[in-house]
C-alpha cells in the first residue's frame, strides 16, 4: 500500500480510469496510483494495449501500475455504450477495492463501426453506421458512465469526475466532424453534471487535449517531426505527460473548489473562449 507521505494526496481513494490499457488512460491510472489512488483499469478488450505496440494485455497493465506504484489495482473489461456492462464494471471495481472516489472516462476515439478512423470522415458523407458508432463511443459511453458512478457519490456526498474532451469540439471542421460533435456533447454535459452535483460536493470537469503522442496518435496518422520536439516551443505534439498532469490537479486536493469547467491542454493552440 501506498504511504501517506505528501505525494500520496489521494492515498484510501479508489480511481476508475476508463480506456486505461494504453495512452492517455494508461498514463492517467499511473499518475493517480502515483499519487496514491488504488486504480480500476478499464478496457474494452483484454489484448487492447498491444493494439499500438504500448503493452500486452489489460490484465498486465493492471499488474504493472499495482507493483510499480504500491497501490491495489483491478482489470476491469466492458463495452461503456452498454448500461449492463456499465453496472458490471463498477460492481467489479467497487468488491475488489471500493466505493469510487474518482472517475476519469477517458475511453472513446474517432473510431468506426468496424474499427480504424471512418471513411469517409466528413460531416455530409460519413456512413451511418459510423455516426452511431462515434457518438456512443464518445458521448453515450461518457452519460451512462457518469450517470451511474454519479449516484453512488451522490450516497456519499464526495466524489470527482474528469471526462476527455477535446479541442476538436471548439472549432468547426470538415474532417473527424462526428467526433467534434461528440466532444462538443461532452463537454457540455459535463457542465450539466457539474451544475447538478454542486449540492453534493462533487466537482465534475473535462480536459480537452490537442495533438498529443500516444501510440494511436503517432500510429495512424504522418507527424511533422519539428512538431516532435518537447523543449523551446509551445508549436508542437503534447507528451501524454503534459495532460496527465491536468488531471492530478482536478482529481487532487487542488481542485477541491473547480467545477464545470473545460480545459484546452493544447500550448495555446486555441485562445479564444470556449
Amino acid at each position: 500500500m501506498a504511504s501517506h507521505d505528501g505525494t500520496k494526496v489521494l492515498a484510501g481513494q479508489v480511481a476508475l480510469v476508463t480506456g486505461a490499457g494504453r495512452g492517455l488512460g494508461r498514463a492517467f491510472a499511473e499518475k493517480l496510483a502515483a499519487l496514491g489512488a488504488d486504480v480500476a483499469i478499464h478496457g474494452m478488450r483484454e489484448n487492447g494495449p498491444a493494439e499500438y505496440g504500448e503493452g500486452t494485455t489489460l490484465t498486465a497493465v493492471a499488474a504493472e501500475i499495482g507493483k510499480d506504484y504500491g497501490v491495489r489495482s483491478q482489470r476491469v473489461l466492458g463495452d461503456l455504450t452498454e448500461g449492463e456492462d456499465i453496472a458490471r464494471v463498477i460492481a467489479e471495481a467497487e468488491s475488489s477495492l471500493g466505493p469510487i472516489d474518482i472517475l476519469v472516462h477517458n475511453a472513446g476515439g474517432d473510431i468506426a463501426a468496424a474499427g480504424g478512423k471512418p471513411d469517409p470522415n466528413d460531416a455530409v458523407n460519413i456512413r451511418e453506421a459510423d455516426v452511431r458508432a462515434v457518438l456512443e463511443r464518445n458521448l453515450l459511453s461518457t452519460i451512462l458512465t457518469c450517470q451511474a458512478v454519479a449516484k453512488g457519490m451522490m450516497e456519499r456526498r464526495r466524489g470527482r469526475i474528469v471526462t476527455l474532451g477535446s479541442v476538436a469540439a471548439f472549432k468547426g471542421r470538415t474532417h473527424g466532424s462526428i467526433y467534434a460533435v461528440a466532444k462538443a456533447g461532452v463537454t457540455h454535459y459535463t457542465r450539466c453534471l457539474a451544475d447538478q452535483l454542486r449540492a453534493y460536493d462533487i466537482a465534475v470537469n473535462c480536459i480537452a487535449p490537442g495533438d498529443t503522442r500516444t501510440g494511436r496518435f503517432l500510429g495512424t496518422r504522418a507527424v511533422d517531426p519539428s512538431r516532435m520536439v518537447e523543449t523551446g516551443t509551445l508549436d508542437r505534439i503534447a507528451t501524454v505527460d503534459e495532460v496527465a498532469r491536468v488531471v492530478e490537479f482536478f482529481a487532487g486536493p487542488m481542485g477541491a473548489f473547480v467545477s464545470g469547467q473545460v480545459l484546452r491542454i493544447d500550448g495555446g493552440g486555441q485562445a479564444w473562449p470556449a
